[in-house]
């Protein structure tokens, strides 16, 4: 079968990138061709091509801000559009991850009926009233209803947790399949801390890390939390002064980040490590004592499942999917950051 998996980026820095390309290569090693349809990638196309998986980059603008303007409005772009919804038509099935991919899914659907089998993937949109100001608070309510409207006529869907599919069904009336995101069992299991022992330790000397070590992964955005989690941690250093927060992520709202920066600085042992190529990840893991997360919104949370799969504990707010995955830890409720600092102390002395 062709299969045709569409995204609108294709990253290693993007969790619901990093579900694409689990059901790429699960896809392709049943002995489906499957090809990857994504404005732009940073993967390595031809490492892809070795496990049967094309990756075909349609370009967008480069600014960060051109790029989002870009997005939300695809739709204008009538004729890259119809460029894929013509190319769809070689294929027997679309699996279409996020808008404004799931606009020409829909539309291909629509023109080629029973041909085309249109499969909407639910990685979840966050909540619009989590980001900091009126402008992104209204581009992610318009990106929401889009995605309402270019779901409707899917034949299924997928969901990567239980939230996530009764928040679909809640929004669209679309049913759903769960389908919880399958993380490396091979480099992220309880030997980690061991087999990466010497990287760990390398970690910790770069970054000069003083032991309770907390570590959080994931993108540096208000809807993450991070600001709340430098308000714990302020707590935290009051009653553990060598605790060390270590924050790996890439930074993508310039505004916030600066904030973060100067609150860091104020607070100190904070290391902001930017973004960690995937396969260094265990070694951070490995160095750490225990996980935080002060994310306000999770459609599922890959790290928190990583770092349990290790051994380290985690403490997240009772938010989203976290009940689903959260297996070793503590949730606290959300938005509570003395609750959160206390649960982590608590952890840590043990």
């Amino acid at each position: 079968m062709k299969v045709a998996i569409l995204t609108p980026t294709f990253s290693k820095f993007s969790g619901p990138d990093r579900v694409v390309l689990n059901e790429a290569t699960e896809l392709a090693a049943a002995g489906n061709k499957v090809t990857i349809l994504t404005f732009k990638t940073d993967f390595d196309v031809q490492q892809l091509q070795k496990q049967w998986i094309s990756v075909e980059a349609i370009g967008m603008p480069k600014s960060p801000m051109l790029e989002r303007v870009y997005r939300l409005l695809f739709f204008t772009d009538i004729l890259k559009v119809n460029k894929i919804v013509e190319r769809l038509r070689q294929f027997d099935e679309a699996i279409s991850f996020l808008y404004p991919m799931t606009l020409p899914a829909m539309l291909a659907k629509k023109r080629y009926k029973e041909k085309l089998r249109y499969v909407y993937y639910d990685v979840g949109v966050a909540y619009p009233q989590l980001f900091d100001n009126i402008l992104e608070k209204t581009y992610m309510k318009i990106f929401a209803a889009f995605t309402r409207m270019t779901v409707k006529n899917a034949d299924a869907a997928i969901s990567i947790s239980k939230f996530l599919s009764s928040e679909l069904k809640k929004e669209t009336g679309i049913d759903s399949t769960i389908k919880y995101v399958r993380i490396d069992t091979k480099r992220f299991n309880k030997n980690t801390a061991a087999k990466y022992k010497k990287k760990a330790v390398a970690v910790a000397k770069r970054y000069r890390l003083t032991k309770p070590v907390l570590l959080y992964v994931g993108r540096i955005s208000p809807h993450k939390g991070v600001h709340l989690l430098l308000d714990a941690f302020k707590i935290i250093k009051k009653k553990m002064p060598a605790a060390t927060l270590v924050v790996v992520g890439k930074h993508t709202f310039p505004k916030y980040s600066g904030q973060l920066q100067k609150m860091a600085s104020e607070i100190g042992g904070v290391v902001f490590a930017g973004f960690v190529a995937d396969e260094e990840l265990p070694a951070y893991y490995g160095a750490c004592d225990a996980y935080v997360t002060c994310s306000m919104w999770e459609g599922f949370d890959i790290p928190i499942v990583e770092a349990n799969a290790v051994g380290k504990p985690a403490v997240a707010f009772n938010i989203g999917s976290h009940p689903e995955v959260l297996k070793k830890g503590t949730l606290v409720a959300a938005g509570n950051v003395q609750e959160f600092a206390a649960a982590v102390i608590k952890l840590l002395i043990k």
